[in-house]
């Protein structure tokens, strides 16, 4: 066995209602002056309530900014930290989808530490100490409560991140009551995304890929292979919700601690653009960045993905052998997408043919990601990739 290094948030309180019970559960650890970080789209369909209402309860000042985005821009996290500093907050929660969850644990950060978001960037930089922070996921998607990881989109749509385990919350409370909401688009994209983030995580070629990010990357499959169609189907579902947002988080565990690779690394391009929505984007690359890695035997993707597809279609055996049993995996994972509602290709989004080039040299500048590819990709690799996408 390599050895490795596991982090991860150190609770979870995982229940329908939790956040109903915010204020019992951290209202101590967050203190009496309280950042709820979220934004607009939450507060219009009142998800946020609960949670202030009972901080409220337990006897805390609750300060709200809602004015985050999807791929939430540096300004806004700026805007986020002003507000903490200004209203001297003691702890912070963050409350939505990944966007709002990273800018909650760089203003947790930035507003305990006083220190610059420029000399944060990069992996184990953050000094901290941050402020308290309490995470609370409303997609089953990004994971991103128990991944010590925040992306910021700086200037020129290219996306920066801090990756420390400094910026792991202290407590990350899984809701499904507040997925109930979501569109079916949106869950699905969603579940894509948390399903790329098992794959890479079990193929990674991290010096740090481990036995628990494996094990947590295959339990991981099982729930949201299991439940993704069904609760699509069924959003009112709450065993389903349930299921795909501990799917979310187990895979936010494994991939926290053996990286993503070029399925992200391609994606980013097409959000930061194009604003394409980050789970949507995976989507639209996987099968094809699959596709790249298998096709060189050397790195044994193909036996690693072919090891992965009964977990999350049980009627995949190995009857064929790895090679069969991995293109079938593959082409089952882009029918997915398809079965689900989501587009299937680039053009299927308004991304043009010609904008294919440089969406390749933009890729190439996500060297954090490519590294732990199993396949080495280049910019000409990058460019066929987009172009079977498309």
């Amino acid at each position: 066995m390599n050895p490795f290094v596991f982090n991860t948030t150190p609770r979870l309180v995982c229940r329908p209602g939790a956040s109903s019970e915010i204020g019992l559960l951290a209202g101590a650890a967050l203190g009496e002056r309280v950042l709820v970080v979220t934004d607009r789209g939450i507060c219009a369909h009142g998800l946020e309530r609960a949670t202030v209402e009972s901080l409220r309860a337990a006897g805390a000042a609750v300060y709200v900014f809602d004015g985050v985005e999807a791929d939430p821009s540096l300004t806004t996290l700026e805007a986020a930290v002003a507000h903490a500093r200004d209203s001297r907050v003691t702890g912070v929660v963050g409350l939505g989808g990944g966007s709002s969850l990273d800018v909650a644990k760089l203003a947790a950060l930035l507003a305990g530490s006083g220190e610059d978001i420029r000399q944060a960037w990069g992996v184990n930089n953050a000094s901290g100490p941050r402020l308290p922070l309490v995470l609370v996921p409303t997609t089953a998607g990004t994971g991103s409560e128990v991944t010590p990881v925040a992306i910021i989109t700086v200037a020129g749509d290219e996306k920066r991140g801090v990756s420390s385990p400094v910026i792991l919350p202290d407590i990350a409370l899984l809701d499904a009551e507040l997925t109930l909401s979501l569109p079916a688009a949106t869950t699905a994209a969603t579940g894509i995304d948390a399903m790329v983030h098992a794959i890479e995580a079990y193929a990674s070629k991290s010096a740090n890929n481990n036995p628990l990010s494996r094990m947590f990357a295959i339990d991981a499959l099982k729930l949201l292979g299991a439940n993704i169609a069904r609760v699509v189907a069924e959003p009112a579902d709450i065993e389903a919700r349930s299921a795909m947002l501990l799917g979310s988080t187990l895979a936010g565990m494994a991939f926290a601690n053996s990286p993503v690779a070029a399925v992200h690394a391609l994606a980013y391009p097409i959000g930061g653009s194009f604003h394409i929505p980050h789970g949507l984007s995976n989507a639209l690359v996987l099968p094809h960045v699959l596709a790249f890695n298998a096709a060189e035997t050397e790195n044994g993707s193909a036996m690693l993905y072919a090891a992965l597809a009964a977990h999350v279609f049980p009627d995949l055996g190995d009857e064929g052998g790895t090679q069969a049993t991995c293109r079938a995996f593959i082409e089952r994972l882009g029918a997915l997408s398809v079965s689900l509602g989501l587009p299937a290709r680039l053009r299927d989004v308004a991304i043009p043919e010609d904008a294919l080039a440089g969406m390749a040299r933009d890729a190439m500048k996500q060297t954090r990601l490519l590294v732990n590819n199993p396949r080495a990709v280049e910019e000409r690799d990058a460019l066929a990739i987009y172009r079977a996408a498309w």
